[in-house]
């Protein structure tokens, strides 16, 4: 733990044993009631990086990024000598900072995703938009079977990148849209039953 957590009234560092107990409980020094709430990773050790060796031989190779650091590995796209610092692996290969860069431009490396189609997002609009804006609520019969198919196609697709409840935005697009589809068959079943009055 780097910054220690400290008593609000007297600013005394606190033990980990105040951490995340379920009752208030007294500062050691000051006796001010303290009830402390902290993520585990506040008392989780940092894990340290490699900072690249530096060169202690003369000959020996150096990164081309960094030229008094010692040469890891080459880089398995360009060729490049890179120290430990520089080097990124990807699915078991070596890459560059430069290298990942350029395949993330122009689209070489499929494996690095960094945006993804929300199809819960395209199912619930297709579904909803048209209903709240009451001028195209006649499309709803065209809009409605779209949602769910497009409900269908994406439940199995990549989800977002961040965590969000996209299984029950497809579940809410298909039911939404059934009662939709439910209500044209209604109006349908009354015009043609009694015509329009």
């Amino acid at each position: 733990m780097n910054e220690p957590v400290v008593c609000t009234s007297c600013s005394t560092p606190l033990p980990s044993e105040y951490f995340n107990m379920p009752d208030f409980l007294a500062c050691p020094s000051c006796n001010a009631s303290l009830l402390v709430r902290a993520f585990p990773a506040l008392s989780r050790p940092t894990a340290r990086g490699h900072a690249g060796e530096r060169i202690t031989e003369a000959g020996q190779a150096a990164c081309f990024y960094h030229p008094n650091k010692t040469a890891h590995v080459p880089c398995e796209a360009c060729g490049r000598f890179i120290c430990a610092l520089c080097d990124v692996e990807l699915h078991g290969q070596h890459l560059c900072p430069s290298c990942i860069e350029s395949g993330r431009r122009k689209g070489a490396l499929t494996t690095l995703e960094n945006r993804r189609v929300l199809w819960d997002n395209i199912a619930l609009c297709t579904a909803v938009l048209p209903v709240i804006t009451a001028l195209f609520w006649f499309t709803t019969i065209i809009t409605a079977p779209a949602s769910i198919l497009l409900a269908i196609l994406g439940w199995r697709r990549p989800r977002s990148l961040v965590p969000r409840w996209s299984k029950l935005r497809f579940i809410f697009a298909i039911f939404f849209s059934l009662a939709v589809l439910g209500g044209w068959a209604v109006l349908i079943y009354k015009v043609s039953t009694e015509g329009f009055q």
